[in-house]
């Protein structure tokens, strides 16, 4: 086989005629890339073990050699489906989708994290059972297992703690800060987002917040969020917040601050667990005819679609969907190459909006 160098420093690939006109190979590439035929594989998969600089190496060669790998004979011989199952738990919604709208932006990001990857994702609800290693790893439909939504935490913790029993390759989307729990989790500084609304809350001369959400082990995140908001408010010398249990969504929202309201308390301020929470608060100030954010400023988090068109538009925390799907992607492929996956913790930003009487 007769290689060209390029001017570049690589290697150009042999002509069509130089191969006697058969189907390259991940040995051909080898060849001119100066590197082992398993390093290819790795390489093409989009292994960890492989530096970037030697990935796009391989991979211009490989474009150069029009070479198309063989997922079906490749995923026999490493006994593998280069499938992920993206498991969804199921949610209170007010359409027939039952997926909370924050992981619907999660959803495009995995998805694409997993075509980078090299892998199928198969996509469904969670079924708490005992059989998540049955339906999806043990019986090959998936390698790995991604988890979206959990519902009760001190529930839904059983199955976690089985799944890695099991030795199923799973990653999954939740709270980082303290998390005694097996596997790989990826999540956000909840405590920092609720710090950084009741921060903002405070400078515009809020007194006395509200928090909406449930803040208690069930529900991590919240309690982060919870967390955060009463530190802001130690830290301004400043009562701390009043609470009021709500699940994500519009309903709960709506019903804990008819709560609040119908119990006397007064406040000029709520920071939403969720922006679905937000907007449900939203609805039962205007029932109450409280102006928005006159009367009381509103804050929520996630920054879902909806946050932009409520009136006025809704101040709320954001998270790395974009980041978090590659992440959780990276951890389960980790894993399957045998490779440390850690957790990992994402900054938030505030995106500010006229419902906490700032201008944007």
């Amino acid at each position: 086989m007769t290689v060209r160098p390029q001017t570049d420093g690589t290697a150009a690939a042999p002509e069509a005629g130089q191969r006697g006109d058969r189907a390259p190979t991940s040995f051909d590439i080898a060849h001119i890339a100066g590197v082992s035929q398993p390093t290819v594989s790795r390489a093409l998969s989009g292994s960890p073990m492989v530096s970037e600089a030697t990935r796009l190496r391989i991979e211009a060669i490989a474009r150069q050699l029009n070479y198309k790998v063989d997922k079906a004979a490749s995923s026999l011989r490493k006994r593998r489906s280069d499938t992920l199952a993206l498991l969804f738990f199921e949610d209170p919604t007010t359409d027939e989708s039952l997926i909370n709208p924050f992981f619907v932006a999660m959803l495009g990001s995995i998805t694409r994290a997993a075509k980078r990857s090299g892998y199928d994702l198969l996509v469904s609800f969670q079924q708490l059972s005992d059989n998540w290693h049955t339906d999806y790893e043990d019986s090959h439909k998936a390698d790995g297992i991604i988890l979206l939504g959990y519902g009760d935490w001190e529930l839904y913790r059983e199955r976690i703690v089985q799944l890695a029993a099991q030795g199923t390759h799973f990653a999954r989307w939740g709270s980082v800060d303290g998390a005694d729990v097996p596997g790989s989790t990826i999540g956000s500084d909840n405590v920092a987002g609720g710090r950084m609304a009741a921060e903002h809350l405070i400078g515009l001369g809020r007194q006395r917040i509200a928090f909406l959400g449930h803040a208690s082990s069930h529900y991590p995140e919240f309690e982060a969020r919870h967390r955060g908001v009463a530190e802001a408010l130690a830290a301004a010398n400043l009562p701390p917040p009043l609470q009021a249990d709500a699940i994500t969504t519009e309903e709960a929202g709506a019903l804990a601050t008819h709560a609040l309201l119908d119990a006397g308390h007064r406040f000029d301020a709520i920071v939403a667990a969720s922006d679905l929470i937000a907007i449900g608060a939203m609805r039962a100030l205007a029932d109450r005819n409280l102006s928005i954010p006159a009367d009381v400023a509103v804050t929520g988090f996630d920054d879902i679609p909806a946050a932009a068109s409520t009136r006025p538009p809704l101040t709320t925390v954001v998270q790395d969907t974009q980041r978090a799907g590659q992440l959780l992607v990276d951890a389960v492929r980790a894993q399957l190459e045998g490779l440390p996956a850690p957790g990992s913790m994402l900054p938030t930003r505030l995106v500010v909006r006229q419902s906490s009487g700032a201008s944007s």
